[in-house]
Formats: C-alpha cells, sequence, structure tokens
C-alpha cells in the first residue's frame, strides 16, 4: 500500500562480506529513498551483484544491518522479503511455462491470497506490456521479452523496493530503450535500486549514484551532480580565418588555451569571467570569420574515469 510505505524505504549500514580469506564487501552503507531511482555503478567484479544479493537477503552479510521498511531482514527476513522485489541477472525464468501461469505462481510464491492475483495479474501484464505475450511459452520470447517477464514477477506483488541487477545486459538497443523507460516508470511507484556498469543507463534513468570500486563505495550524489563533477569552464572555437595563438591567448578572461588543428582552439576560463562576448567583438572587428562556438560538455564517461583515478591514486572524492 503506497500510503503505507516510509520515507526510507531500505537502509544499509557497514556491510562485510568475505569469501574464504576474501574479503569482497567492506563497510557499504547505503540509504534509499521512495520514489527514488538509485544506481549502483561499477566495473564487472566492482562488487554490485554481492551487495545486491546480500540487499535481497539471498546472501547474509558477515557483519552489518539492512532495514527493508525498518524491518530487519536478517532477525525477521519473511516480513522483509514481502517489501522487496528482485531481479538477479540472469532472470529466474520457467521457460516451458506460459507468462500467464509463470506470473501467478510467481504471485503465490509471494504470498497473495488466490482472490488478489488477477487484478494483480492484470495490473503488472499492462505495466510491462506483456497483454499480448500472455499465453506465449517463455521459452519462446525474445530476450526482451524475457527481461519484460522477469522484471513483472519482481512487482507482481508491488513491494516498496524493486532491486534489478544489470537489467539491460545482453539486449539489443531497441530492447534497452523500452527496458529503461519501463523501469523509469517504476520509479514513480516503487524505489529501485539498479546496478549497471553502463554509464548511459545511469544519465537516462537514474536519480541518484553510487559508485561501487573493490568493494567500497567511493562515490554518491545525485545524477545530475555527478555529471557536473570535475567540470571546466570553457568552450571550442573555429574561425574561417584564425588570428595567430598568442592573441587569443592576451585576451580577458583565457586561462588556457590549445590549438586543436588549424582552425579550431580549445579555449578555458573561470566561471567568473567568460570571454566568449569578448572573442566574437574580436572576430567581427578582425574579420576572423567566426565559424563556431560550443561550450564545453562533461561526458559522464569522463566523470566516472575521473572518480576512479582519484580514489586509486588516494584522493578523496
Amino acid at each position: 500500500m503506497p500510503n503505507a510505505t516510509p520515507d526510507i524505504t531500505l537502509t544499509a549500514r557497514k556491510l562485510k562480506r568475505s569469501f574464504g580469506n576474501q574479503t569482497v564487501i567492506h563497510d557499504v552503507s547505503l540509504q534509499l529513498k521512495r520514489g527514488e531511482v538509485l544506481g549502483l555503478l561499477g566495473h564487472n567484479g566492482a562488487g554490485k551483484s554481492t551487495t545486491m544479493q546480500m540487499l535481497t537477503g539471498c546472501i547474509t552479510p558477515d557483519s552489518g544491518t539492512i532495514e527493508v521498511c525498518g524491518i530487519d531482514l536478517v532477525k525477521q527476513p519473511t516480513l522483509a522479503k514481502a517489501h522487496l522485489g528482485y531481479l538477479p541477472e540472469t532472470p529466474p525464468l520457467y521457460r516451458e511455462l506460459r507468462v500467464n501461469d509463470y506470473l501467478i505462481f510467481a504471485a503465490r510464491l509471494r504470498g497473495m491470497s488466490a482472490k488478489d492475483v488477477p487484478e494483480a495479474l492484470a495490473l503488472t501484464m499492462q505495466r510491462c506490456g506483456l497483454n499480448d505475450k500472455r499465453n506465449q511459452l517463455i521459452g519462446t520470447l525474445s530476450k526482451g521479452y524475457q527481461q519484460r517477464v522477469g522484471i513483472a514477477q519482481a512487482i507482481i506483488h508491488q513491494p516498496a523496493v524493486v532491486i534489478l541487477d544489470e537489467p539491460t545486459v545482453g539486449l539489443d538497443p531497441t530492447q534497452i530503450r523500452e527496458i529503461r523507460t519501463l523501469i523509469r516508470e517504476l520509479g514513480n511507484q516503487h524505489s529501485v535500486i539498479l546496478s549497471t556498469h553502463l554509464l548511459g543507463e545511469v544519465e537516462s534513468i537514474c536519480d541518484r549514484v553510487e559508485i561501487m570500486q573493490q568493494g567500497k563505495l567511493i562515490y554518491g550524489d545525485t545524477s545530475a551532480r555527478m555529471q557536473r563533477y570535475g567540470q571546466v569552464s570553457g568552450f571550442t572555437i573555429s574561425f574561417r580565418n584564425p588570428p595567430a595563438l598568442s592573441i587569443l591567448q592576451g585576451v580577458s578572461g583565457v586561462s588556457r588555451i590549445e590549438q586543436v588543428n588549424a582552425n579550431q582552439f580549445r579555449i578555458l576560463h573561470s566561471a567568473e569571467q567568460n570571454p566568449s562576448a569578448e572573442l566574437l567583438t574580436l572576430a567581427a572587428q578582425y574579420d576572423w570569420q567566426l565559424e563556431q562556438l560550443t561550450p564545453l560538455q562533461t561526458r559522464l564517461e569522463d566523470v566516472f574515469v575521473q572518480i576512479t583515478d582519484e580514489q586509486n591514486a588516494g584522493v578523496q572524492p
């Protein structure tokens, strides 16, 4: 029931996990808010899947606590898991079942009463775009539709928290776009944790980002702020009849300049003093024949590399 869902739907504190003598998760703490899509970002092997398996109760942490809607997942697992939906990287599908029968089975496994299943099934089929596939064998569906069925089994009982591990891996571009749209819509009614190593996933659907590296969370902020991390003020400018580099270097406000090619320059400046207006005036005055002026945009790939490199170098983000 949406009104009964607390503002903080999931809290993990100081999670640790080892396999044999190797510690793979180190003091991971995170929090998920109602209606939020959180992206858990990291290279393959960073510890994302292990963390998600702990958050869903599939494996227990060696130490630390997890609460789902205020319920301790270790002490009251059945009660806590009633508020969770989980799609592992390999969807738990029975390929020989029809979509309709499989989702009824999933609903009953989640403890739903027989009388509540039809309404939940109809809603989930509609939300996941499966109405036309209800009587089809799961094994005959495309990878994209199988992924939809995997998401459907995770949300059919209307959990407060939905956890998705690499939900678009192996899909073609059209399927990826459709699944991302579905996940974004899920964020309107559920809290979602999404693990990925695809930066486009973060840009298109996540409200907030946590970056994981070598079993540790090394950075956390909103998706918008992450994209501004380490951002520089500047622009590229090109002229048909360019001036000497020394002339551009002498323009007030230019802090650094590099020549990209014979006609194009990359100019950096302070946030307080933008020299673009003066350059436009000079270009007109001296017939430099301005062709293009484009503000620099930081790519998310560059931000991710910068944050992880700083962590490797011992710099605190």
